[in-house]
Parts: C-alpha cells; sequence; structure tokens
C-alpha cells in the first residue's frame, strides 16, 4: 500500500480524499493556491505546498507545480480528485513517467474515452443504444444542419471536452442551430481548450440515470447501483437520489439492462478504477448512453450510504493493484444528496462569495455534511459555488426524504446565501414526492414560481 498521496485537487474532495487516508494510516500531501491558503484541505494534510496564485490555470492546472510538489514531498501516488486534472490522460502519463501512481483509469482507457464522440462509436460497437447523432465531430455549420435535417429537431450541440454543461447549447431551428453552434464551439474552446463539438438528438422529456462502476486490474468489473440526477439547472446537478424513483416505480427491468451496458462499455474501453456511465432515459423507457466520467463523482457519496462500501479506499487499493475488496455488492434503503452551493436562487442563481460567520452543521442518524468550510472562512470568487453536501440515508424513500428536510432546515449558514432553502421547495414538491421529475423539472419550478 501506498505510504503517501498528494491530493492534486481543493475543497471538499480534497477533504474527503483526506479523510480516507488517514483511515488508512497513509500520509498526505495538499497543494493550494493563495487564495485557499486557509482552507480546510491544507489544515487536515500532513503537508501543503502552495502552486500558484488563485486562477486555475496558474495552480491547480499547472501540472509542472504538481509534479514539482510530489518530488519535493516524494509521494507513492497522486490522486486527483473530480474536475481539474482528474480526466488529464496527459497528466496521468506524465504521473506514471515520474514514477509515481495516478488514482484513477490508464491514460489509454482515457483516451478511449477522452472525446465524447468517439466514446459514442465505442458504446455503439460495445451494443450500448446511442441518441440519433453525428459519427464524430461537426466541424462546420454546413454539415451540422445536414444531421440536424437528417435527425429533426431539436438537437444537442455538446463540446466533445469537459462536462459540467459547459459548451452545450439546444437547438431548435435552422436559426438557432447556426448561432448555437458557434456559441458552443467559442465556449468550449474557452473552457477546455478545444472547440470541436458534435451533435446528437435532444430527448425534451428525459430522465438522467447513472451507474456506478469499480473495476481493478485483475479482470472484474462490477457496478454499484444507478444514481438518479435528473433535479439540474442548466445542465448543473442539484440533487440526486439512489436508488432511482423511475426505475423503481416504472422500469424495473431497466436496472438489469442499464447495469450491463455501463459493465460492458467499460469492458470495451479497458477500463480500471473508479468510473460513471451516464444514461438519459425517455418517457417510454428506452435508454441511450450519454458518456463515462473517468473519475470520481461529486455525488459518490449517496452510493456509499446504500452499499457501504467507500469508494475513495476502492480506488487507492486498486492503483496499488489489489482486487476489489468485497465479492459482492448489496444494497441497503434509500440515500439522497442535496448540493450546497453559496448562490442567490432569488437572483438567477447569481454566486454569493463571503465570509461565512456563523456555521452550524446538522447531525444525528444516517445525516453526512462533506465539506471545508467553518465559520470565519472566506469563500474566495474564482472557483466553484458548491459549499458542501448534505447527505441522509433512510430506510426508504418517504423517510429519506423526511430526514433531508429536517436536515436542511438545522443547517445555518451565514452571511453567505445559499441554495438550502430552494432545496426545501424542491423536497416538498408533489411531483418530486412521487417521485415524477424529469430533467426539466426545476426550470418548470421556477417558471411557475415566478408567474
Amino acid at each position: 500500500m501506498f505510504e503517501k498521496i498528494l491530493i492534486a485537487n481543493r475543497g471538499e474532495i480534497a477533504v474527503r480524499i483526506i479523510r480516507t487516508c488517514k483511515e488508512m494510516n497513509i500520509r498526505t500531501v495538499a497543494v493550494y493556491s493563495e487564495a485557499d491558503a486557509n482552507s480546510m484541505h491544507v489544515q487536515l494534510a500532513d503537508e501543503a505546498i502552495c502552486i500558484g496564485k488563485a486562477p486555475v490555470a496558474d495552480s491547480y492546472l499547472r501540472i509542472d507545480r504538481i509534479i514539482s510538489a510530489a518530488e519535493i514531498t516524494d509521494v507513492d501516488a497522486i490522486h486527483p480528485g473530480y474536475g481539474l486534472l482528474s480526466e488529464n490522460a496527459h497528466f496521468a502519463d506524465v504521473c506514471e513517467n515520474c514514477n509515481i501512481k495516478f488514482i484513477g483509469p490508464s491514460s489509454d482507457a482515457m483516451n478511449a474515452l477522452e472525446d465524447k464522440a468517439l466514446s459514442r462509436l465505442l458504446a455503439k460497437k460495445a451494443g450500448v443504444p446511442i441518441p440519433p447523432g453525428s459519427d464524430g465531430t461537426v466541424d462546420n455549420r454546413e454539415d451540422a444542419l445536414d444531421i440536424a435535417h437528417k435527425i429533426g429537431y431539436p438537437v444537442l450541440i455538446k463540446a466533445v471536452a469537459g462536462g459540467g454543461g459547459c459548451g452545450m447549447r439546444i437547438a431548435h431551428n435552422d436559426i438557432s442551430l447556426v448561432n448555437n453552434f458557434y456559441a458552443a464551439k467559442n465556449e468550449a474552446e474557452k473552457a477546455f481548450g478545444n472547440s470541436g463539438v458534435y451533435i446528437e438528438k435532444f430527448i425534451e422529456v428525459s430522465h438522467h440515470v447513472e451507474f456506478q462502476i469499480l473495476a481493478d486490474n485483475k479482470g472484474n468489473v462490477v457496478h454499484l447501483g444507478e444514481r438518479d440526477c435528473s433535479i439540474q439547472r442548466r445542465n448543473q446537478k442539484l440533487l440526486e437520489e439512489t436508488p432511482s424513483p423511475l426505475i423503481d416505480n416504472r422500469f424495473k427491468d431497466l436496472r438489469k439492462k442499464m447495469s450491463r451496458a455501463a459493465i460492458a462499455i467499460a469492458k470495451a474501453a479497458n477500463y480500471t478504477n473508479a468510473g460513471t456511465v451516464e444514461f438519459i432515459v425517455d418517457e417510454k423507457g428506452n435508454y441511450y448512453f450519454l458518456e463515462m466520467n473517468k473519475r470520481i463523482q461529486v455525488e459518490h457519496p449517496i452510493t456509499e450510504e446504500v452499499t457501504g462500501i467507500d469508494i475513495v479506499r476502492e480506488q487507492i487499493s486498486i492503483a496499488a493493484d489489489n482486487p476489489l475488496s468485497f465479492k459482492s455488492v448489496q444494497s441497503e434503503g434509500h440515500a439522497i444528496e442535496c448540493r450546497i452551493n453559496a448562490e442567490d436562487p432569488q437572483n438567477n442563481f447569481r454566486p454569493h462569495p463571503g465570509t461565512i460567520k456563523m456555521l452550524y452543521t446538522p447531525g444525528g442518524r444516517g445525516v453526512r455534511f462533506d465539506s471545508h468550510i467553518y465559520a470565519g472562512y472566506s469563500i474566495p470568487p474564482y472557483y466553484d459555488s458548491m459549499l458542501g453536501k448534505l447527505i441522509v440515508w433512510g430506510k426508504d424513500r418517504p423517510d429519506a426524504i423526511s430526514r433531508m428536510s429536517r436536515a436542511l432546515s438545522e443547517l445555518m449558514i451565514t452571511d453567505v446565501k445559499t441554495t438550502a432553502n430552494f432545496l426545501q421547495t424542491i423536497l416538498s414538491n408533489q411531483q418530486f414526492l412521487r417521485g415524477n421529475y424529469t430533467t426539466n423539472f426545476v426550470e418548470k419550478l421556477l417558471k411557475e414560481s415566478s408567474n
């Protein structure tokens, strides 16, 4: 097992990884920007090294500085967390060339799945359904128009790199296609340094369901069940739950079909470590492959709560060339995660950085709060607005919803605006309570509240 691991990330995921490392008696090294000098992950790690100024381009995305920090502190491995360099195949290669283990998939597996347009083709070869669309990147508006006419509007223009809804636009006619085609390319270039986009059919009434995968170096590939991530705003997830109410209430046979498809894609890419295969499901129960996230997901804790499996521990163990630590997966109960963001829902979810004057986090049985904040912490304006993740477990879905509502009512974060009250509104909505929601749920809710 590794003796020392560097965490090439920040915020709550860095704290999350440090906690598991401590339980495994592994020493940790935190890297941080000047803006994160007082962040919790810096205080919890055994060692910490500043790697640059506040912007991620000058710090957390600087491979040379991260590798220098790793060599100075003599680490065995690097855990990239999520976002930032976590899906960067070149970074994984550099780590291996420097005899530092990258805790994640191989660069070959990353390359096979890096380009979302190419991963569509891989899924197709594996016999997994994909939405109608282009057979690769689309380079000009003439080709874009041809494809849109062939598959029919509305269509989705998507960046081949990155995620989080960046470089993603919907077009309902020729005019909006041309305008959004170039807008998506420019946005993708700025965000990911790759302007490539592809086009696929946009399924207007849909559900976003993903399967957690773990694969070791011994040929074992398993899934840990699904997560329903349909509560989104502008393609950004706000609330996730497992198991999926869509599958439990309407399409129970999908669990077996989609889990097999997820494993088939992982095997086709020779994938190892943790990953998530994302699907979209329409109202008739048809499912289509979206992409595979080649890292740990923000929402991984709800899977941990129902299975009892520490996914970060498994990641580290797999990277150390050990087999999976379990023989079978047993899922029990229901878990929900709410993302607590420093945003003002009353002002179009505008980011709200500032200093937290008082913090009280909820507790009790089945309640978990993964975060890096504390009273007196100043939220930097340079990064993602997520302050933490409130996770609850219940014996069933109604029990989990009740516990989450109670936990949200206890959460106190002053003097910054957060999304906690808006999440309470979601939890009390009758459609949500019935498990009858799609990816346009939040959009409809906001429209109703503004009328």
